[in-house]
Order: structure tokens, then C-alpha cells, then sequence
């Protein structure tokens, strides 16, 4: 009875109706975050609009701070990342009975948990960086990175942890693109009472959303692994760096309009997922 306990009340946590719309509050949060961040994308590849915030998540958030609903608006970002930092972190508790089996469940188990962490990770990181935007506290993605890298390399074997976080974003980029092309990420959702219409859209924005949103994941784990090689925490800025280095590659305009639009994509999805989350 003792033990099953922590794990009944994780699974009515994780289940609970009020957690669920709170997670979906988050789910459409998260994808008008997406949607900004890729409008912001598309003014940086074209020089229109005259905006002066970065193309990265403290970027689109300062950008939706300063719509006329913006500081509300602001606060249900972070209410809603934080539902979904609670949601994986239940998944973790849901998953942790078969840490200690054998096997292919073991390996499961382990391997939805770790996700879980990461997601929820994400998630409350984006929870501080909306409260910090409503609040005035916060600053831009490069800078943070940059700062953040600086400290890094002041540690013990810290060029290695900078590089080695590099390899990670690389890792969670491609993978991303690989969940992307292999349609891995429709098991993120219940389409069972979805129209045929629902099902070829989410198909349509996972395709493109997904592999979008790696490449730029793997733009700034290279830019990182750059700057452990080099030893130079200059070269290191966050998503609104991976922009501007698209932007200055060859066919740079075009190539930043496609992930803009992936991006924007990959926002799409978020919002058919809170219509049709999966059912864990």
C-alpha cells in the first residue's frame, strides 16, 4: 500500500482534467511562441517590419510583452509552461515502476523518463524566461548564452561541458529531423476521433516542423562546439545566432524563409496537439 501510493497519486496527477486543460493552455502557448519566433525569423531573412527583437525565444516573448494583451498574455505562457513541466515530470513518476524490470521495458522506461526530464526542463526554463520578460528582468537569448558560456569555461574541463552541451543540441537536433521524416511525432497525439482532413495536416506541419526545428537546434549545438574548440565564448549565441548564421550562408535569404516556416509549422502542430493530446 506504501508503495503503490506515490504511484496512484502520480497517475491521477498526470490524468487529472485540471491538469490536462492546464497542459493544453501550455500546448497553445508553446505554438503561438513558435508562430512569433517564426515571423520574427522571416523579418530578420527579409529586413522588413523594422523590428528590433531577436529572433529567439526571448525575443518572440518581449514581442507578444508588447501586444496590448501582452503581460496577461504573458502570464498564461507561464502558467501553461509550467502545467507542462508538471505534466512530464509525471510522465517520469508514471514510467519509474519499470526502471527496475528487464529488457525492452527497462529500456522504455528509461528512455520515456529521461524525454520527460528534458521536456520538463524546457518547459520551466521557458516558465522563468516569460515571468522574467513580464516582469523587466529579462535579456536576450545571445547575450544569456553567451554569459552562460563564459561561466562555463571558467570551470574545471569547462571547454569540454561547452562542447559536449554542443554534441547534445547536434544529437537533439538530428533527432528532431529523424522524428520529423520518420512521422514519429504522431504518437504524440489521439487523432482517433480526428476528420481525415486533421490527420493530413498534422502530417503536413510535422514534416516540415520538425526537421526545421532540428536544423536549427543543430546550428546552435555546432555554434557551441565551435566555441569550445576555438575557446572562445564569443562564438556561442543562443537560437537568435543560429538565425543570423543561416541568414549568412549561401541562399541564406531562402534558407531562413524555410526554417521560418517550419518553425511556423512546427507551431501549428502544437496547436492540433492541444486539441488531440496523446493518451498516456
Amino acid at each position: 500500500m506504501g508503495v503503490g501510493s506515490p504511484m496512484s497519486a502520480a497517475d491521477r496527477a498526470g490524468s487529472s482534467d485540471g491538469l490536462e486543460n492546464l497542459a493544453r493552455v501550455g500546448l497553445l502557448a508553446y505554438g503561438v511562441v513558435h508562430l512569433v519566433l517564426a515571423w520574427l525569423a522571416l523579418q530578420l531573412a527579409w529586413g522588413g517590419g523594422g523590428s528590433s527583437e531577436s529572433p529567439d525565444q526571448s525575443g518572440a516573448l518581449a514581442t507578444l510583452a508588447d501586444s496590448p494583451v501582452g503581460k496577461p498574455l504573458l502570464w498564461v505562457v507561464a502558467i501553461g509552461m509550467i502545467a507542462l513541466a508538471v505534466w512530464q515530470l509525471a510522465e517520469v513518476l508514471r514510467w519509474r515502476s519499470g526502471w527496475s524490470a528487464s529488457g525492452d521495458r527497462r529500456k522504455k522506461a528509461v528512455t520515456k523518463s529521461v524525454k520527460a526530464v528534458v521536456k520538463a526542463v524546457v518547459y520551466a526554463a521557458l516558465a522563468v524566461l516569460a515571468i522574467r520578460t513580464v516582469t523587466g528582468s529579462g535579456g536576450s537569448g545571445g547575450q544569456q548564452e553567451q554569459q552562460a558560456t563564459e561561466g562555463v569555461f571558467g570551470l574545471p574541463a569547462g571547454r569540454w561541458l561547452v562542447g559536449l552541451a554542443g554534441l547534445v543540441l547536434i544529437g537533439v537536433g538530428l533527432y528532431y529531423v529523424h522524428k520529423g521524416v520518420t512521422k514519429r511525432f504522431l504518437e504524440q497525439l489521439d487523432l482517433s476521433s480526428a476528420a481525415p482532413g486533421t490527420r493530413r495536416l498534422v502530417e503536413r506541419v510535422g514534416l516540415v516542423g520538425f526537421p526545421a526545428k532540428g536544423i536549427a537546434f543543430t546550428v546552435l549545438g555546432g555554434m557551441l562546439v565551435y566555441a569550445a574548440v576555438t575557446f572562445d565564448p564569443n562564438k556561442a549565441a543562443g537560437l537568435d545566432g543560429a538565425m543570423r548564421t543561416i541568414l549568412d550562408a549561401p541562399f541564406g535569404q531562402f534558407l531562413l524563409t524555410l526554417v521560418a516556416l517550419g518553425i511556423a509549422a512546427y507551431g501549428v502542430f502544437c496547436l492540433i496537439r492541444a486539441r488531440y493530446p496523446e493518451r498516456t
